[in-house]
């Protein structure tokens, strides 16, 4: 999970507020000296911390919060609203220009995850209804446009590229490409280097001039920390970025770069990495973050995955199979997919309040074992279970690499299913149905 270590000591500072029946103004400024310890422990900027610690405090004696019958949960309220405000309030959505193709020109170091990043971003705008197309203009990296057409076809999402000509000259072909084939949105990947120089950036500024991008994204690894925001005030104060990109932050990040970079650079972060797949990418909500952070969920991120997650007339199609008993083990394959687009049960319950790495012992691996058995059924045996008989369980058990008591509880769980579904849709389930939607739909 991000930010770990950040989440389990700022709570823990926190739980020792709200343990106290009433708080003092010298109970506040200790509760707040651990809490800058956190802060600067996850290598957020000191400034930064300084200046985020006095604000708390300030509001905390301030107000009527040390006369209040739950002094602790309102210190807990103002350091949600604060964080929120320290990661930019709210969500920054992308800039478009008012002539097709709205140009998004991606910039960054090497090894930030850039590339990938291009095909995550295609293929999130893709889902938005957009048309994009990539360009490739990182010339020098060994492999780098190939590795733009790998991810562009696995998102589905044409790639432009000139090998290695003048970056300038391709992106401006480019252009006139995707107004041809009227893609509305054109993603540039642009070269990277190993550290910030005066060739990288005049190159950078020759794009810029050259194509008037409405938006300059800069893809900055939230793993390297206080690093990450000095890269992006470089950036910034060379290029004028609009946005940020943070990559990596399903890793140990210690989250100084996500706390930091608004404050510091003025400019939002748009998007965050949260994993390897080509589809995990959400754009950043300060607000959920900081819920995340303080362990009160993010339960509209889960529903954000549920609504993509769940198509609207299969689960329909589902409710109705289960109010009239029809369920199959086909159905139950499907659910379990789902679950797996969301991001797996493990990360499904760190979203709820209250919830955190330490209180969950829930194997993501777990839906593996049920998906195999059901794979090595023949596709009578899924549509009619009652057909299982000994040596058909044991036929599927050698075939899943489980034993037959695994296929047996599998069984179990989904009669258990049936019978739940049932009795969920007598009476006033059958009037739910009636207006049944996906939460978020």
């Amino acid at each position: 999970m991000a930010f770990e270590g950040l989440s389990e000591k700022l709570q823990g500072a926190l739980r020792k507020m709200t343990g106290r029946g009433r708080l003092n103004e010298q109970a506040v400024k200790e509760g707040m000296r651990e809490v800058r310890m956190a802060l600067l422990e996850a290598d957020v900027n000191y400034a930064v911390a300084k200046d985020f610690i006095r604000k708390v405090t300030d509001r905390c004696v301030g107000q009527d919060v040390l006369s209040s019958l739950t002094p602790g949960q309102q210190v807990i309220k103002i350091v949600n609203e604060e964080m929120t405000e320290l990661m930019g309030s709210t969500n920054a959505r992308l800039n478009w220009s008012s002539s097709i193709p709205s140009i998004i020109m991606l910039c960054g170091l090497q090894g930030a995850g850039k590339t990938t990043m291009c095909g995550k971003l295609a293929g999130w705008l893709t889902k938005q209804g957009k048309k994009p197309m990539l360009a490739a203009c990182d010339i020098y990296r060994p492999a780098a446009i190939k590795q733009l057409q790998v991810v562009g076809s696995q998102v589905n999402v044409p790639v432009f590229e000139k090998g290695t000509q003048d970056p300038v000259k391709t992106a401006k072909e480019a252009i006139e490409y995707a107004r041809y084939y009227q893609k509305d949105v054109l993603i540039i990947d642009t070269a990277g280097r190993l550290h910030i120089d005066e060739e990288l950036m005049d190159e950078l500024l020759r794009i810029k001039e050259a194509v008037h991008p409405s938006e300059i994204l800069l893809t900055v690894d939230a793993m390297t920390g206080q690093d990450a925001v000095n890269v992006a005030k470089a950036f910034d104060e060379k290029l004028d970025v609009t946005g940020v990109i943070l990559t990596k932050l399903d890793g140990d990040t210690r989250g100084g770069a996500a706390l930091s970079i608004k404050a510091v650079t003025g400019k939002p972060i748009k998007f965050s990495g949260t994993g390897e797949k080509l589809t995990d990418i959400e754009p950043f909500h300060p607000d959920r973050m900081a819920s995340r952070i303080l362990g009160m969920g993010d339960v509209l991120t889960l529903i954000d995955k549920a609504a993509e997650a769940f198509d609207e007339k299969d689960a329909e199609k589902f409710a109705r199979k289960g109010m009239s008993n029809k369920l199959t083990l086909e159905d139950f394959l499907d659910q379990m997919q789902s679950m797996k687009k969301m991001g797996g049960i493990k990360s499904m319950l760190n979203m709820l309040p209250g919830m955190s790495n330490k209180d969950i012992e829930v194997d993501d691996d777990a839906l593996r074992k049920p998906e195999a058995i059901i794979r090595s059924m023949t596709p009578k045996e899924r549509r009619d279970p009652s057909i299982l008989n000994a040596s058909r369980r044991k036929r599927i058990a050698a075939g899943s690499g489980t034993t037959v008591q695994d296929v047996n509880a599998l069984i179990r769980q989904f009669e258990q299913t049936q019978q739940m579904m049932k009795q969920m849709m007598g009476g006033r389930g059958r009037k739910m149905l009636r207006n049944f939607k996906l939460p978020g739909m």
